[in-house]
């Protein structure tokens, strides 16, 4: 096989699985199927699950949008009824905490996300899968520069199920941090 269709494979498979994972969230509402979240507003649900007391400014920088697009993102999902807002310590910030309904929301965009990823798996044997999973780390560890780069990359993941020691890029970000001056 060629590096130039190898990349050529790998493309595709990553953009299958965005298009898979993209559509499985997408049909998710509140209470169900639904004309569903936006991919802004399922990673955000998925990002603050773990991490009660995110700033606005924070969940932007993840998510890899505008603070004002935030903001509003912030603000439609507090209407829905999934996000609370307080005050920071300092007043001008905003933290964020999903509600109840947030939390249950999260578990099935992750259910969702989980099933659509899953189906690429399905012909793999225990072996198959075993060398995949090594590989991926490997590569993600590649593409892992910086902190917020990994919180980017990890944003939709279920961090119920890989824990930081375990992750490829929480252990690689870490690493970045301690080699910044």
């Amino acid at each position: 096989m060629t590096q130039a269709r190898l990349l050529n494979l790998l493309g595709a498979l990553a953009l299958s699985l965005g298009d898979a994972q993209a559509a499985a969230m997408r049909g998710i509402g509140r209470d169900g199927p639904s004309e569903g979240l936006g991919p802004s507003a399922c990673a955000a649900i998925v990002t603050l699950g773990p991490y009660p007391g995110t700033s606005i400014g924070r969940l932007a920088k993840i998510l890899g949008l505008t603070h004002s697009v935030a903001v509003r993102l912030v603000e439609q999902l507090t209407a829905d009824g999934l996000v609370a807002r307080r005050a920071g310590d300092d007043r001008r910030q905003v933290l964020l905490a999903l509600t109840p309904a947030g939390e249950a929301l999260r578990g099935r965009l992750l259910a969702a996300r989980e099933a659509a990823l899953g189906a690429a798996l399905r012909r793999l044997s225990g072996d198959d899968v075993g060398h995949l999973e090594r590989l991926l780390a490997t590569m993600l560890e590649n593409l892992t520069e910086s902190r917020e780069q990994a919180d980017h990359i990890c944003r939709l993941c279920n961090e119920d199920v890989c824990s930081a020691e375990k992750c490829p890029v929480e252990q690689t970000a870490l690493a970045c941090e301690h080699r910044t001056p």
